[in-house]
């Protein structure tokens, strides 16, 4: 069997580009070519130009792996997503991707697409840890590694924030207009945090160039969601099953996908609102329905998952126990959250509890639960804190962080930016290391004795399953 290419001929069902690829412009340059990106924003940005075509093509960089980068040169830019659902498998090759580099290794030429005038937005899915975020200020963290070495070689940057800054430096001294930055990771409030930390870094070499920044350059917030599993050989013997061609960069997600924009790109944007997306002016009440509902109650099945011997999300929520742990975390997170337009709660929460059943998705526990530390904030201790203030149950959220905490000291072992710290409060004999951890919980919760209590008691419980 062929490699996927432009010269493949593929089956009538799949779904092809409907534009003229051979005319493709730049438009969009996204840091972080993982799977995520390539079944979410590629999608939109894909079906965009189907309905509305225009010079929006993607030049795709990864920061440092270039292994998917070869791969996509070598299938022609093209790549399969296939969504699976209960009607069965479906396919679309994605050929909206216009250039390919690593900035491990094009970094010259990385720089020269960031100062082209041509590119007029960039978009990020870098996951939280490669921000570079103080946990105790949420300002610029100088001891990050990325951030560290790119403040000490700016003009040689290989983390987001030192590329940005570097990019816009140039488009500044050129006289260019900026592009607008669009980040798609799970922070809240993300463009603004990345606003902040693009100007706090830059002001550090350029005082200048900060103002400059923060005068002239467009962070609009974004919220995404689409579950998307890590690839296996099992995804790219489906995609040669369904595209009747070898694709080393397929993927597999489910059907829902959603995408909420603020509306704010001074140099033009893709059609992505004919595309699905909705633009709106505040973003803020969708973020936090989507981290609080869906991405806090991932974060409990995922280390539920891990305490009871569970692969995969689906697994925990076909035990009737465990899904109703879901459900529960859920309706506490719903508590805490103000009317979200346009949103039936109720209705959202059905779907997520379907969503995370759905048999054909994959997703793989240990996954989820990676980089914790980096994810509780905004999923689970913002608003166990905003319960606590206004006099709601906090018991489930201790019960994720509890379930954390277990799981860790089942393992002995954490997938995490502060493994050496968990490692050392896993040595405890209860939760107080890991609640003192600096910059992680925030002493109004952490000194809480009803918090404390709570927390205590789901580890108790937690632990004597285990010890069973």
């Amino acid at each position: 069997m062929s490699r996927l290419s432009s010269q493949s001929v593929l089956p009538e069902s799949v779904a092809l580009p409907e534009f003229d690829r051979a005319t493709l412009l730049p438009g969009i340059l996204h840091l972080g070519f993982g799977a995520f990106h390539r079944a979410h924003q590629a999608v939109f940005t894909q079906r965009a130009l189907n309905i509305d075509p225009d010079a929006w093509g993607i030049v795709a960089v990864n920061l440092r792996s270039p292994g998917p980068i070869r791969d996509l040169a070598a299938q022609d830019g093209l790549y399969t997503v296939i969504t699976r659902g209960p009607e069965g498998d479906s396919a679309e090759v994605i050929g909206v991707t216009e250039d390919w580099l690593c900035a491990a290794e094009d970094l010259p030429e990385l720089l020269d697409w960031l100062a082209d005038p041509a590119i007029r937005i960039v978009t990020l899915t870098v996951t939280e840890k490669a921000y570079g975020i103080d946990p105790a200020t949420g300002g610029l963290d100088r001891g990050h590694p990325a951030i560290a070495a790119d403040l000490a070689a700016p003009e040689a940057p290989g983390g987001a924030v030192g590329l940005l800054v570097a990019g816009l430096r140039r488009r500044r001294d050129a006289g260019t207009p900026p592009f607008t930055v669009l980040t798609c990771d799970n922070l809240p409030s993300n463009g603004k945090v990345l606003r902040r930390l693009v100007s706090e870094f830059a002001a550090i070499h350029d005082p200048e160039l900060a103002g400059w920044i923060s005068t002239e350059v467009a962070f609009p917030s974004s919220m995404v969601d689409r579950i998307v599993p890590a690839a296996t050989e099992a995804t790219r013997a489906r995609a040669a099953a369904l595209i009747g061609a070898e694709d080393a960069l397929a993927i597999e997600t489910e059907p829902f996908l959603q995408w909420v924009i603020e509306e704010d790109f001074p140099q033009g944007r893709p059609a992505w609102d004919k595309a699905g997306a909705v633009m709106v002016s505040d973003v803020e009440p969708y973020e936090k329905m989507k981290l609080r509902m869906l991405n806090g109650a991932h974060t409990l099945i995922a280390h539920l998952g891990i305490l009871h011997g569970l692969e995969h999300v689906r697994d925990v929520m076909a035990v009737p126990e465990l899904a109703a742990q879901a459900r529960a975390h859920m309706q506490a997170a719903r508590a805490t959250l103000d009317p979200v337009p346009g949103i039936d709660l109720d209705a959202y929460m059905a779907d997520l509890l379907a969503r995370f059943a759905n048999p054909a998705i994959a997703h793989r526990n240990v996954q989820i639960a990676m980089d914790s530390t980096q994810k509780l904030p905004q999923r689970i201790i913002s608003p166990a804190l905003d319960a606590l203030r206004a006099g709601q149950d906090i018991a489930p959220f201790a019960r994720v962080v509890a379930a954390w905490i277990a799981a860790i000291r089942l393992r002995g072992e954490a997938d995490d930016p502060r493994r050496a710290e968990l490692l050392d409060a896993a040595a405890g004999t209860d939760a107080a290391p890991f609640l003192a951890l600096p910059g992680l919980f925030p002493p109004a919760l952490a000194d809480d004795p009803a918090w404390r209590a709570a927390v205590a008691a789901a580890l108790a419980e937690f632990e004597e399953r285990n010890a069973r």
